[in-house]
């Protein structure tokens, strides 16, 4: 047990009325050593938990009006589930209260204040505490983010990269030079909104692009792709497309291979740097990620082909985006900075 809090720790999420606090709310309602002691929404604020979800009907619940001086009295830990540039603005003082803060928005994820006014149109909120936010991806910062009061968990399609990618690129197995990944994830990842190109007609029987060029993930999975290649900066071509499923993400990813790298190699790369990594999952010679069997579970499946005529390895990786993409990995994160089971809650 880790010195921060001994027993159940009490939790707060803030913005909890879209999909990632559905499902963050999904995982912490089972987790043996969480109790829920705060769920906030303007939308919602006053009504049961069970008017909004309604699988949470009968739980004695309320939304309520974010406060911060009221999850900082009840809360050990804050689930930050908020739009960018909002969610510093519940870091800040909730860090300077002594409170815990998962951030599962993109405040925190960038190292480079320029790349955040680049691609989010707005100057960084708090960039004095980007120094202390830690990039929460467990199966490379465990010991980062067990001292940390901030963890900026990644986004879903750079889980869903940089989880096959970078033990490749540190092994220099690959070239750091033109990766492309094409990318699909189903309609939820849009976030719980009315929004014509995402209501049922608009996305059923089609698949279709969008974002391909300077989508909002795309410096932050070249900033850890960089870090694991040992180069100052990697360009690639990241080309999102929605699928018409409700939940799940997965991309596939080409790289060109180092002369006489071979499949086993790959495999026997992430073999070793996942060894304890409970929630990744390397596929054997001969199969490749499916969407449905991580769907609602925190599991990153990734499986590799190499094809001789290019000299191109095909990475096939598969998270589900709410899960392991967002809630799933926030609780990951959570269980590692209180010192519980990292698999709590989640299996």
């Amino acid at each position: 047990m880790s010195d921060h809090q001994v027993g159940k720790i009490k939790a707060a999420i803030v913005g909890a009325s879209g999909y990632s606090g559905e499902e963050l709310l999904r995982l912490l309602f089972r987790h043996d050593q969480v109790d829920i002691v705060c769920v906030t929404s303007r939308q919602y604020a006053g009504r049961p938990v069970g008017d909004v979800f309604p699988r949470f009907t009968g739980l004695d619940l309320n939304f309520s009006s974010p406060s911060i001086d009221e999850i900082a009295e009840s809360a050990d830990v804050a689930f930050l589930a908020l739009p960018h540039g909002v969610s510093a603005e519940f870091a800040i003082p909730l860090v300077e209260k002594g409170v815990k803060v998962i951030d599962i928005s993109a405040d925190f994820r960038l190292k480079s204040t320029e790349k955040y006014l680049e691609y989010y149109n707005a100057e960084h909120p708090a960039p004095e505490l980007l120094k202390k936010a830690v990039y929460g991806a467990p199966e490379r910062r465990k010991e980062a983010i067990k001292n940390a009061d901030l963890v900026a968990c990644p986004g879903c399609y750079p889980t869903s990269i940089t989880l096959p990618l970078v033990p490749l690129l540190k092994a220099g197995l690959i070239s750091s030079e033109g990766i492309i990944s094409s990318s699909m994830s189903g309609v939820s990842g849009a976030g719980r909104k009315v929004d014509l190109p995402f209501i049922f007609p608009e996305c059923n029987e089609s698949v279709r692009p969008y974002g391909v060029v300077g989508h909002r993930h795309l410096p932050e999975i070249e900033q850890e792709l960089a870090e694991a290649a040992g180069v100052d900066d990697v360009a690639i071509n990241f080309i999102p497309h929605l699928v018409p499923t409700n939940r799940g993400i997965h991309s596939t990813i080409i790289a060109k291979l180092k002369d006489g790298v071979s499949a086993d190699q790959i495999r026997e790369a992430w073999n070793s740097s996942y060894a304890d990594a409970p929630f990744v999952r390397v596929l054997p010679a001969g199969r490749l990620a499916d969407t449905k069997n991580v769907t609602l579970t925190n599991y990153c499946e990734i499986a590799c082909a190499t094809d001789a005529h290019t000299g191109n390895v095909i990475l096939s990786s598969a998270i589900d985006n709410l899960t392991k993409g967002a809630a799933g990995q926030a609780v990951q994160n959570m269980n590692i900075v209180f010192g519980f089971d990292e698999k709590a809650g989640l299996l």
